[in-house]
């Protein structure tokens, strides 16, 4: 499938699920998933980071979809939002490894979002959810979702193997998921 018609398609899905359709939204996820991997494994060996490190990338990247989903532009391609949440994601982790990244003004000037002067309520649902989780899952999510801890750094915080703290945060993602869709009207 062409790359265009493949957007596309997760435009369309989107789109739906914005629009309150769960199933359009999972088929978005499931979809982009494989996508997002491999953009991630990419872009990790292109900066010399462990391919182990490309998960976390994936995971912290469908986590932004998730919660920043209702900032894309139904008019406008949804591929390069896409990549721009991955490349923000991989900046984030390079910054907390200490190492310096340049990117050039001009490759992410359409992609720079304007000053948002929302109300803040889209962190105090975040907040609220994730409030409903058992511990150490609350823990977890904070750390590595909201506060863009990494995985071992978490591990080590909370005294569990990297492993656990993969587990226990898809679950809690996937969690998450359910209660907001149990609320989607």
């Amino acid at each position: 499938m062409k790359a265009s018609m493949r957007e596309d398609e997760w435009a369309s899905w989107m789109r739906a699920a914005i629009a309150g359709d769960a199933d359009a939204y999972r088929h978005f996820l499931q979809a982009l998933t494989p996508h997002l991997r491999a953009m991630a494994r990419r872009r990790c060996e292109q900066m010399g980071m462990p391919r182990s490190d490309a998960e976390d990338l994936v995971q912290e990247a469908l986590l932004t979809i998730h919660v920043k989903r209702g900032s894309w532009d139904a008019a406008r391609p949804i591929g390069p939002w896409i990549s721009a949440i991955v490349r923000n994601k991989l900046i984030d982790s390079l910054r907390r490894r200490g190492r310096t990244i340049h990117v050039p003004i001009d490759d992410v000037m359409e992609t720079l979002e304007a000053e948002d002067h929302g109300d803040g309520l889209d962190h105090i649902d975040v907040e609220r959810l994730v409030m409903q989780l058992r511990e150490p899952q609350q823990s977890i999510v904070r750390a590595v979702s909201l506060a863009g801890a990494s995985i071992r750094d978490t591990a080590l915080k909370l005294g569990m193997s990297e492993g656990a703290v993969r587990v226990a945060l898809h679950r809690a993602l996937k969690t998450l998921a359910a209660l907001y869709r149990s609320e989607v009207p």
